[in-house]
Order: C-alpha cells, then structure tokens, then sequence
C-alpha cells in the first residue's frame, strides 16, 4: 500500500478505526507459582527461547498498587521474557502478596485463559507431552462443520495447572473461503 494512501492502516481495517498504531500483541504476561518450574516447561517441553530476567520490583508506598493494580504490599519476586516460535512473547512472573489467590483460573472464571500453541502434526504432539508425562484432557476434538471445520484441537495442563491447547489445522478453517481478511496463523504470519 502506498505511504499516501491515509484511508487505510496498514492493517487493511478503515483509518479511525481502533488504536492509532497498532501492529499486534508484543507479549502476554502471566503469573505462575515458581518461576523455575514456569520457565524449565516452556523452555525444555514446550521449545520457547529464554531471553532476560528482571526483579524483584517492590514498593513501601503505594506504586504497585497505582502501576499494577494490584495489593500495595505485592511483591514481584522475578520475572522472564521468553520467545515461543512465531508468536507473541511471554512474560512470566512470579509474585507474593499478602491477598494472593493461589488458586489457578479455569476457563470459566473471569480472568480465565488458555495459551493455544499451533502445531504442524496434533498425533506428533501429542506423542511428545505424553512421553514427558504431561496432563492431556480429553481426545482431540476434530471440527467438521461450521467455521471452525478442519480444526483439531485438545487442551492439556502445565505442572502447576495452567490451561495450554494445541491446534491444528493444516489446509485452514472453513470460514476462509468467505473472507479475504483471516485471523492471524503462526504458520502464514503474513496473511
């Protein structure tokens, strides 16, 4: 797209639409119970690249309340950046607090989430986490209608019970042959 061209951002959406600048999620944070252990899976099960370490953050007024919003006591031991393929960053921490809830989120509580991590071959995956003795939910869920068909996906758990999935799906979902615009693929970033 030419540079004169203000109609358009360069993400193809009308101008004035949505933040000014956005180009995408740089990285998701998170909060787990032991960094160590956080960042061993992700880097020695899952594959991502460790990058820098920072900590601890912590404040007698009130900062970590103002900037983070969280209880003016907190503390943030450490926490890591980390590079998982194509995709967003991670960064991971791990706090104490004096009302710290321990409790890891399911999908239905507000503040649920799962990480999904694409994957070329879901049987080979699969394969790989049970050898190391991962948690799997469940069978591989195979999407044969609707705009989700030529998926698969299935979830499987963290040590420490995060919710993580792997999803699959090699010639695309069905609801692309009715867009030209498609939700971003780690595999074909720049489509």
């Amino acid at each position: 797209m030419p540079d004169d061209d203000k109609s358009h951002r360069n993400d193809g959406l009308p101008a004035g639409r949505g933040m000014p600048g956005l180009r995408g999620t740089e990285h998701i944070g998170f909060t787990v119970p032991d960094l160590d252990q956080a960042v061993d899976f992700f880097v020695n099960v899952i594959g991502c690249e460790p990058f820098y370490e920072l900590g601890p953050f912590a404040s007698d007024g009130d900062w970590m309340e103002t900037a983070l919003n969280v209880h003016p006591r907190a503390v943030m031991k450490r926490l890591k950046f980390l590079r998982c393929g194509n995709g967003s960053n991670f960064e991971i921490f791990e706090y104490t607090s004096p009302d710290q809830n321990r409790r890891q989120p399911r999908n239905s509580d507000v503040g649920g989430h799962h990480l999904a991590f694409y994957v070329d071959d879901i049987d080979a995956a699969l394969d790989y986490l049970r050898a190391k003795d991962i948690r799997i939910l469940g069978t591989p869920v195979v999407r044969t209608d609707g705009p989700s068909a030529g998926q698969t996906w299935v979830y499987f758990l963290a040590p420490w019970g995060m919710q993580l999935e792997l999803v699959c799906f090699p010639r695309g979902k069905a609801y692309e042959a009715g867009t030209s615009r498609h939700l971003w693929h780690p595999a074909g970033p720049a489509t």
